[in-house]
């Protein structure tokens, strides 16, 4: 038996979204489905009976992060990340790659998942004193400082893998260069040729384990903003198979986007990939990018943005954000959104979580990411129905004109 099975129930008329099941041994995910970010083995202020109450499926955790604390081999004792998180659902973790980003080109500079439009220029060489700061990449693998204290940890492809193992999720990713759209042309290609030639190292060691037949594994397509490069990752990442004639379980689709151009590339990618297996947009949430997500054949995306925005006061609402300091919700006592029964918004008023907010209470931080979880939860959810129902560009048009205003 695979790891995982994939069925597409329907396809979304003149595009590539398609609604589905992805059967896992932890349980199965209707697709497209949002992936909730528990980074530590825990989403941020949430606990796992929360979460699944605001409909959340799959929670998604850091294999870099875990590696250092508390360490792959005690969440293996365990029983595995979700014995050990009390999440009784599916699970996946990342692969260590973005860190080689984070900790790297994008380190001190401000630089995530998406840059601001105003970010410039986007194709120049990075600065001297954008230099990585605490990783070096060479032909093998990655060199990383901790961020914890400053200990150095070399990972390569098998070594990721074999983190991941322990850490036991449903699914995993190949080891990769995330790259940042600011990163020359030149700099690309390198990046590409080693994310290609560590994924076939990753997939080698995976399909050579007994425990492959359990746990999936996801190959990563890179190539940054550019056409060539997006299209030529996707053909080889497809491509690549182990000694054994196997090939990558699913594909993810990484890097570091400009907001203008995700929408191409995420295309570019999709229209090569296999149909018939899953693809997960890494690091992507904002309401309006799952519309395109989706649209452009996507199954699964991530995102720390409904708990970081929450841990900060601002929640999302079908009339587009709200941000609960703001002196004018101190004395509203309505719910966050009218539109919404989270179990935020079934009990709670803006004024008590502006008062949380401003008294500084812990319980804000909760209260916000549930809605938030909810909200982006509900929103995929809403966008699956339209496509088995073919209401799906109703609901777009109808959401993006509210949310957008």
């Amino acid at each position: 038996m695979p790891a995982i099975t994939f069925t597409i129930n329907k396809k979304l008329e003149g595009t590539l979204g398609r609604a589905g099941v992805l059967e896992t041994k932890h349980g199965s995910l209707q697709t497209p489905c949002f992936v909730t970010v528990g980074t530590k083995a825990a989403v941020k202020a949430v606990i796992p009976e929360q979460v699944k109450d605001t409909g959340a499926q799959v929670v998604l955790s850091n294999t870099y992060h875990l590696y250092l604390q508390p360490g792959h081999e005690r969440i293996e004792k365990a029983g595995g990340l979700g014995k050990f998180m009390n999440w009784q659902g599916p699970t996946m973790t990342d692969s260590g790659g973005f860190q080689v980003f984070s900790l790297g080109s994008a380190y001190g500079k401000g630089i995530g998942k998406l840059l601001k439009p105003s970010t410039e220029p986007i194709l120049s060489a990075a600065p001297e004193d954008a230099k990585p700061k605490l990783v070096d990449i060479d032909h093998d693998g990655a060199m990383f400082r901790s961020h914890l204290d400053g200990s150095a940890h070399y990972f390569t492809p098998e070594k990721s893998i074999e983190i991941q193992h322990a850490i036991g999720a449903d699914m995993i990713f190949a080891f990769d260069e995330c790259t940042s759209p600011m990163e020359p042309f030149t700099y690309q290609r390198q990046a590409l040729d080693r994310t290609h030639r560590w994924g076939k190292r990753s997939l080698e060691y995976h399909k050579s384990k007994p425990i492959s037949e359990v746990q999936a594994l996801f190959g990563i397509v890179q190539g940054g903003r550019h056409e060539e490069l997006r299209k030529e990752s996707a053909k080889v990442t497809a491509e690549t198979v182990a000694s054994n004639g196997e090939g990558f379980d699913g594909f993810g689709i990484g890097g570091s986007f400009a907001k203008e151009d995700m929408e191409t590339a995420v295309r570019w990618v999709n229209e090569i990939l296999p149909e018939e297996k899953p693809r997960h947009l890494l690091g992507i949430g904002e309401p309006e990018d799952l519309f395109m997500a989706v649209e452009n054949g996507c199954d699964l995306f991530d995102c720390t943005g409904p708990t970081r925005l929450g841990r900060t006061g601002t929640v999302y609402t079908s009339t587009g954000k709200m941000h609960l300091h703001n002196a004018e919700f101190r004395d509203d006592f309505t719910k966050l959104d009218a539109a919404c029964d989270c179990y935020t918004c079934t009990n709670y008023t803006r004024a008590y979580l502006s008062h949380l907010f401003h008294a500084k209470e812990m319980e804000a931080g909760t209260l916000a990411s549930i809605h938030n979880i909810h909200f982006i939860v509900n929103l995929v959810d809403r966008m699956r129905e339209g496509i088995l129902d073919g209401t799906f560009h109703a609901i777009k048009e109808n959401f993006l004109k509210k949310y957008k205003g």
